[in-house]
């Protein structure tokens, strides 16, 4: 896989443009994960954590197929206030990378109204191609 960034439009920060991926790949559909354990409790009411937890439920989906955080294409990140997300971008930004490394798939986060479970800030929904 490689990622696809053309200088038209600019250096992208913390996310990719696009991914190529190469022919014999496995694609992969995660369902939005939100920041539950295995209880299915929300971990905490902060934002940050939700966040934290949701990422490593994606992860857990996808080393479970046989793949590497390395190997996501593409994060839908849902959240319920995008004001909190921007509250903390550096704090964001370093449980992001204690989780995936410098791995920086294509992202498009949405803001909507709720979510189902009640308490939920953020959902990820992610797609990887396991070679």
């Amino acid at each position: 896989m490689r990622p696809i960034n053309p200088s038209d439009l600019g250096a992208p920060k913390g996310y990719s443009n696009g991914w190529l991926v190469p022919a014999g790949s496995s694609l992969l559909f995660v369902a939005g994960q939100i920041g539950w354990n295995r209880q299915q409790e929300i971990v905490s009411e902060k934002f940050i954590d939700q966040f934290r937890q949701a990422l490593e439920n994606v992860l857990a989906v996808v080393r479970e197929a046989g793949g590497l955080a390395e190997h996501l294409t593409r994060f839908t990140i849902y959240v319920t206030d995008k004001n909190e997300y921007l509250a903390d971008l550096p704090g964001l930004g370093d449980a992001y990378r204690q989780i995936m490394g410098r791995h920086f798939p294509t992202m498009t986060l949405v803001e909507v109204q709720a979510l189902l479970e009640p308490g939920a800030k953020v959902e990820i929904e992610a797609t990887a191609a396991i070679p």
